[in-house]
Order: C-alpha cells, then structure tokens, then sequence
C-alpha cells in the first residue's frame, strides 16, 4: 500500500500531456481499457490513478519510476476498482462516476428496429453496458417515448437464453429508451437534445454515442449539429457511421473530408457489419494462433482463395434503394474486400487496433488494378419452379423497367506482394441465388508427386485440401482431407475435419452489431474501417465501376434461384479453378 500511496502522489503522463488535476487524471483512467493502461504503464512508467486512491489530496510531480512491481500493483487497483469515488477540480467536488448516453439517430428506420435496439437490449441482457446508461432515439417522426418503447418491444427477443423468461429484464431496458424529435440539420434540435441527455447524466462524467443509422447524403449534417450541439464536455463522445460510404473515391472523399472538419478520425467509427461476424474474428485467431496453417498461408501452398457471398431472396422491395448502388458496391467494395483484407494481411506488431489496420491497408495498397475482363455481372430474371412463379429484379415496382445494375458480380483479384504474388482471389457475390451463405475457401496445391494421384484420376479438387470458413449461416469451420475408406482394398474418401459451432458451443453466437456496438463504446477501433483503408479499397474499385457505367455494360440474366451466370464459371476456370459452393457437401458434425 506505501507504493500504491506514493504513486498516487505521482502526476500521471499519458501521450506526453501533462495532466494537471486528479480529476482529469481519474477520469482518463477510467476511459481507458486495461490492455491501453498496462501499455502506458510501460512506455512511460508512470500511471493515471483514480482520485481516491490520493484521497482527494493534490497531485505533485514526480520522476519516473522504474519499479514494476509498483506498476502493477497501481494496474490492479485502476482495473479492478469500479466504485465511484469522489475527486477534486479547482477546489471543488467533482464525480468520477461514468454513464453513457446512446443515441440512434433515424431511431424510425428498419435498421434501428431490426438491429440496433436489439443488439442494445442484449447487450444490456449481458451485463455488458455500464451501469449507468441511457438510449435516445432521434428523428423527424413525430413520436412520444411510450410510442418509441412500442415501436422496437416488438424486435427484442430473448435468444441469448430461451429458458429464462427476460420479461422483466425487457420492461427495465424500455425505461432507459426515450424519444426526441428534431431535424437532422438543425443544431437547435440537438440542443434540445443534449439538455434532456444532461438530465439523465446528472453530475457524472458523461460519455456519448451516436449511432447514425440515416442515408449518407445526411452524414455531414448530423455530424455537423451534434458536434457542436451535443458534444459531451466532460468525457468522450463518438459517432458510428452506417455505410454506404459513398458511391466512389470522390463522393467518399467528399464525405470523409465533410465529418472531418467536425470530428475527430479517432471520433468516427465506420461501420461495416461483417467485420463483426464471429467467424471473421476467429479468422486471425485460426491463422495466428496455430502452427499447422500459418506456414502454409503463401503463395507457395495455396492455389487459390475464394470469398462467397450469397441470397436466397431478391430484392424484396428494396429495390430502389439496391439499384443506386449495385451489388459491387453494396457487398464486394466493403463487406468481402475487408474479410479479403484481413485473411490476407502480414501478421501485425501487435493485436492494438492501428497495428492491424496498418497491415489491412498495405493489402489493399498491394492489389492490382481490377481489370474488366476479370469480371463478370449479372442480373436475376423472373423463373417458375414447382409451380411457384418468382419475380424479375425490373418486376421490383421500385426498379427503372430497363434497369442494368447488377445483382450478381464475379471477380479475379491479385495482390502483387511476395507472399501472394500470382495467387487469384476470386469473389462473388448475388441476390436470388440457390441458397444463402457467406464463406471463405482456401483451396492447397496438389501435393508434389502424390503417390495416390491414381486414385483420383485427374479431378484437380479431390486431389488437393480445402479450408472451409463459413461465416453464416450455421457458422463452422472444416477442412477437407483426403483419407482411406475401412475396408481391404485401397479406395480413397474425402472427409472433413469439421468445427460445427453449435455443437461443440452451447453458447449464443452473439450478433455482429452487439461485437461492434460495444467495441464503440469501449473505445475498441480494430474492427472499423480507417479513412486511409476506405479511400485504398474505393481506389480499387472506382476505375472498374466506372468502366462499367461508361460501357453500360449489360448484365447476363440468370434464373432466380439458380446458381448464378454461366460466365461466373467460365471466369473461375480461366485460372483453373472451380467454385468450391457448387459442389455437394454433406454435413458433418
């Protein structure tokens, strides 16, 4: 204790700023995480310690200490000790107790119904937001709170754990929701706002998020009123951004530059969903932590990777929203160049959120430029199966009758590095297809000289391992080997070493926009995309896109519900390969 009450005495540096009050001190401890607290315990061997560790009692210089023991000791007691203690700015009580104040702007949306409150609610079911917190919803409906609890009761669920009745747990999360109604532009309206977040934030340190599940032309000016309306003036506040992030490299530039002259790059939290999905948490995890893949992720062992994205439905409605982008954009451009991204990145200094971006954007800076016959697009037509008549995508009341934008697109794409150089990436991605998924499929090379190539005659994909990585649905991870069937003679199987998530785990596989919700909240920015990031993938895909727009290249129809354009294939046995969803697996668990 005569260490942890000496360190006390200590002004604490953290990022080279001195930090001249316990307050200040206590309250930069406690938004800190403790994997970043023991990180500047070593760089500058000196700590941040809550007020009450001092006992409210003025913080004096002191050199740096070299004792790491004493480190650690002031490590546990900022780590471990939760319980509010009072502190002390200009001569005056102030409290170190945090809450956070959530706010959904477009709270009225289909998102914000679907996703987002729900993902609240079972964050909150987990024990996972801080004690003190409240939700708002904003938007321009005209709605009380009564009417808002209504409105999203409907979409909270109880799956995290189907024995428990969560009744009451449902009925204590609604009375932290409220309402306010504004317009998105006006800083007047979150004015209002703040004033009613103040009340609810009393003379606690106040955090705020915003979630801005609203159409992008919008961003800015949310960004614009709620910074300078509605910024919390003593904690943090940070804004999670809902994509699309533009159409290309200019209006995306546009729009970075736009929130950028009112928030901070460390402010903004660029959403994309995937990147929260288990599997594709798990994908650095296989990779890193495991001896047996690592030193065969190279060109050297691997023939070629692929990154399928797939729906078994249409449009359904959203049409004329889906026709301002395309499938390119709405899936390829973010969703899978971002799992490519990580999949194919050099391992990180460390696990620290700019370490792994850093490494994600040099992939991207890596990759060649898309040429136009590496891809292939496609458009779903109307097409009777049993009896039952499904629609055309121009069928959509919401789409133009001659409309070319793709609802399936195939792709090639190299990285021009030395561990990837001459290996193709293949992508695809579709609406109205024969089922639903999104997977990763590491295809190996044959094996040199393979005394049992006999066996297997010349059928290149039985005679060569494949990693499967099925992010959804029914979430697993397989490995097909080649194996001895029991038996006399000497006939040869294909079998799978299989991880079935819901067998082996009894454990609710959490959704994506709970993962990424709370790494906001915590402050955690591994999983959203930078600006550099953003700007190396649009630069990627904007020739190609605009290549297409100029030729109004016509899209290849395709049955709903089959397996895609023909060309699609024709484009994965240009580089001799076959798509690995197409052929007939059989589940193993």
């Amino acid at each position: 204790m005569a260490a942890l009450k000496q360190a006390a005495s200590l002004w604490g540096v953290r990022g080279g700023t001195k930090l001249g009050s316990v307050s200040s001190v206590s309250r930069s401890a406690s938004l800190m995480s403790p994997t970043s607290l023991s990180a500047t315990a070593r760089s500058y061997r000196m700590v941040a310690v809550r007020a009450a560790v001092s006992g409210g009692k003025s913080v004096k210089l002191a050199q740096e200490s070299s004792n790491d023991e004493t480190i650690k000791s002031i490590e546990r007691v900022i780590t471990q000790d939760e319980s509010p203690k009072p502190g002390f700015l200009n001569g005056s009580a102030v409290s170190t107790e945090t809450t956070v104040s959530i706010t959904v702007v477009g709270a009225s949306g289909d998102l914000a119904k679907k996703k987002i409150f729900p993902a609240l609610f079972a964050l909150y079911y987990e024990n996972c937001l801080p004690k003190h917190f409240t939700i708002y919803g904003f938007a321009r409906s005209k709605m009380t709170d009564e009417q808002l609890r209504e409105l999203i009761s409907g979409t909270l669920t109880c799956r995290i754990d189907r024995r428990e009745n969560c009744g009451d747990k449902q009925e204590e999360f609604l009375k932290r929701c409220f309402y306010h109604s504004g317009q998105y532009s006006s800083e007047d309206s979150f004015s209002d706002l703040s004033k009613k977040l103040q009340k609810e934030e009393g003379e606690r340190v106040a955090n705020r998020l915003f979630y801005l599940s609203i159409p992008p032309d919008i961003f800015v000016d949310v960004a614009r009123s709620s910074s300078c309306a509605a910024s919390s003036k003593n904690g943090w506040t940070r804004v999670i951004v809902e994509k699309p992030f533009g159409r290309d490299a200019e209006s995306s530039s546009e729009l970075t530059k736009g929130l950028k002259k009112h928030l901070k790059e460390d402010q903004i939290y660029r959403i994309d969903h995937y990147l929260g999905k288990e599997l594709v948490e798990n994908l650095s995890v296989l990779r890193f932590s495991n001896l047996v893949f690592e030193p065969l992720w190279s060109r050297q062992y691997i023939r070629n990777v692929q990154f399928i994205f797939s729906e078994d439905f249409g449009t359904e409605g959203r049409g004329g929203y889906f026709d301002n982008y395309g499938i390119i954009r709405d899936i390829m451009q973010n969703h899978l160049l971002q799992i490519l991204a990580l999949f194919a990145m050099e391992p990180p200094v460390s696990l620290d959120a700019e370490d792994i971006r850093n490494e994600k954007v040099k992939v991207l800076r890596s990759m060649r430029k898309l040429d136009i016959d590496n891809v292939v697009v496609g458009q779903y037509k109307g097409h009777t199966r049993g009896g039952v008549k499904y629609p055309a995508y121009i069928d959509d009341k919401t789409v133009p009758n001659n409309s070319i934008t793709p609802t399936f697109a195939a792709a090639a794409l190299f990285i021009d590095n030395a561990r990837w150089d001459g290996v193709p990436f293949l992508m695809k991605a579709g609406k109205a297809l024969h089922k639903r998924g999104a997977e990763i499929r590491v295809q190996f090379r044959h094996v040199p000289g393979n005394l049992y190539k006999r066996s297997f005659g010349t059928d290149l994909d039985k005679a060569t391992n494949e990693l499967v990585i099925r992010v959804q649905p029914d979430e697993a991870i397989y490995l097909k080997i080649n194996n001895k069937v029991p038996g006399l003679g000497m006939r040869l199987d294909r079998s799978n070493l299989n991880l079935h998530y819901a067998a082996r785990y009894n454990k609710e596989i959490p959704d994506a926009y709970e993962r990424l919700i709370l790494d906001a909240v915590e402050g955690e920015r591994r999983l959203f995309i930078r600006s550099d990031e953003l700007d190396a993938a649009w630069a990627l895909f904007t020739p190609l896109l605009k290549e297409l727009e100029k030729r109004k290249v016509a899209p290849e129809l395709y049955p709903y519900g089959s397996r895609g354009p023909v060309g699609a294939h024709y484009l994965a046995a240009k580089y001799n390969v076959r798509w690995g969803d197409n052929s007939y697996e059989p589940t193993e668990n």
